[in-house]
C-alpha cells in the first residue's frame, strides 16, 4: 500500500461520531417506533426527560465502529479508484476528473466498504433496538447488553455469514447512494470554487457546506432502501430482500419508509460536513508528513 493509500485510510477514519450520534439515536427511534412519537422534536423530548444527555448517546461504540470501518475503507478505495479512472482516461490528477467519473469512483469504493460496514451497522442495527425486541420475543440473540456479547451471539448461532445479514440490501445502498454521495461533493465544491481558485484551497466553510451536500443527496435517495435493511436486520433476518420490501410496502406503506428522514438530514449536513473538512484537512498535513 503506497503513502497516499495511507493517507486516504487514515483521512476518512479520522472523524468523530459524536458530532452526529443524537440525531441518529432520534432517527432510528422514528424508524422503529413511528407511532410512539409526533414528531422528531417530541422524539427528543422524551429521550431527555428519561435518560437525559446520556440517552441521545445510546449505541455509541457500535456506531464509531462502524464509521470508522465504513469510512477508513471509503475513503482509501475512493483514493485508490479515482486513480484507477485517472488512468483509464489519460488524465494526471484527480481534479481533472468530471462529477461523473467521481460518482463512478464512489459506488466503486462503495463495494468493498459494504464489506467493512455490514457487520458493524449489524450490530449497531440489533444494539439499538435491543430493548423493542425483548418486548416482542423470547429470542435469547436479543437479549445481550453489549455489541461484543451481540456479536458472539450471531457467530454461534448463525455462524460468520451470520454478520452479513442484509449484505444486499448494504449493496443496493452504499453502491448508488455513495455515487451521489462523492458526486454531490465534488460538483458542490466546483460549484463553489471561485475561478483561478484550486478546489483544495476553498477552506472551512465552503468545504464543510459541500459535504453537507454529499450526505443530504445520499439520504434523500437512499433513506427507503436504509429503512429496508435495518429492518431485515433487525425483524426479518430469514426473509428474501425483494420479498420483504413489497410485503412491508403493501402492509404499512411506502411513505412509512421515511419516518426519521428530517433529523437524518439535519445529523448528516453537519456530520458528513465535518467529515469532509477534517478529511481534507488531514489530507493536506498528511501529504506534508509523507
Amino acid at each position: 500500500m503506497n503513502s497516499a493509500a495511507i493517507n486516504d485510510c487514515l483521512s476518512g477514519a479520522t472523524v468523530s461520531v459524536y458530532v452526529g450520534q443524537p440525531l441518529d439515536t432520534i432517527k432510528t427511534k422514528l424508524q422503529i417506533f413511528p407511532n410512539h412519537y409526533k414528531n422528531f422534536l417530541d422524539c427528543a423530548q422524551k429521550i431527555f426527560y428519561k435518560d437525559g444527555i446520556n440517552g441521545f448517546y445510546a449505541g455509541t461504540v457500535p456506531s464509531l465502529l462502524a464509521n470508522v470501518a465504513e469510512n477508513g475503507v471509503l475513503f482509501m478505495a475512493y483514493g485508490q479508484c479515482q486513480n484507477m479512472i485517472c488512468l483509464l482516461n489519460n488524465k494526471t490528477h484527480h481534479e481533472q476528473l468530471t462529477s461523473l467519473e467521481n460518482m463512478a469512483a464512489g459506488s466503486l469504493a462503495a463495494i468493498f466498504a459494504s464489506f467493512a460496514l455490514c457487520p458493524t451497522e449489524l450490530v449497531k442495527c440489533r444494539m439499538q433496538t435491543m430493548n423493542d425486541i425483548q418486548l416482542h420475543t423470547q429470542n435469547p440473540m436479543h437479549k445481550t447488553i453489549s455489541p461484543i456479547d451481540i456479536t458472539r451471539n450471531i457467530i454461534r448461532n448463525e455462524g460468520i455469514r451470520g454478520l452479513y445479514r442484509g449484505f444486499t440490501a448494504t449493496l443496493a445502498r452504499e453502491c448508488p447512494g455513495y455515487g451521489c454521495f462523492f458526486g454531490g461533493y465534488e460538483l458542490t465544491r466546483s460549484l463553489l470554487t471561485k475561478e483561478n481558485e484550486k478546489k483544495a484551497d476553498i477552506g472551512f466553510v465552503r468545504t464543510w457546506i459541500s459535504g453537507g451536500m454529499a450526505g443530504i443527496c445520499f439520504w434523500i435517495f437512499m433513506f427507503p432502501i436504509d429503512a429496508i435493511k435495518s429492518r431485515i436486520q433487525v425483524l426479518k433476518p430469514n426473509m428474501n430482500t425483494m420479498k420483504y420490501t413489497i410485503e412491508f410496502i403493501r402492509n404499512e406503506g411506502f411513505t412509512t419508509l421515511y419516518a426519521g428522514l428530517l433529523p437524518t438530514l439535519i445529523r448528516s449536513f453537519f456530520a458528513t460536513g465535518a467529515l469532509f473538512m477534517t478529511y481534507e484537512q488531514v489530507q493536506k498535513f498528511l501529504h506534508r508528513a509523507f
